[in-house]
């Protein structure tokens, strides 16, 4: 059983570096307790908290076209179509999925995922 922690993707509009050229296919990893603390102590962060999400990208983005590597300078250069985009994938793949079991609807017959509520459970 294999385990996914890296998730390629391509940006809708793509980052322009200095020469022109556009990169759009990129590779985004999970993201760890350390990813989501860390950036917490940051000065930028603590004088601006939507600077988290610049961090938090720039720690997790493996690879963006033929970059050597992604900073915060590179994340702060991509268009906001981009940026929107990185932010839905981010919560996409590190939101965990809700657990169902397999339940036979008493109406129809039919099998359906039920899903569990773990915070209403014993009410």
């Amino acid at each position: 059983m294999s385990f996914q922690t890296e998730f390629p993707f391509t940006l809708p509009k793509g980052y322009i570096d200095f020469s022109g050229n556009i990169h759009k296919e990129g590779v985004m990893r999970l993201a760890n307790a350390g990813d989501e603390i860390l950036p917490l102590r940051d000065p930028r962060v603590q004088q601006n908290p939507g600077y988290l999400t610049i961090i938090l990208l720039s720690r997790v983005i493996t690879k963006l076209g033929s970059l050597p590597m992604v900073d915060t300078s590179i994340v702060e250069g991509l268009f906001t179509a981009d940026l929107a985009y990185l932010q839905d994938l981010y919560e996409k793949i590190n939101t965990m999925d809700t657990p169902v079991y397999k339940g036979v609807c008493p109406h129809c017959g039919e099998i359906v995922d039920v899903p569990v509520n773990f915070l209403d459970a014993g009410q």
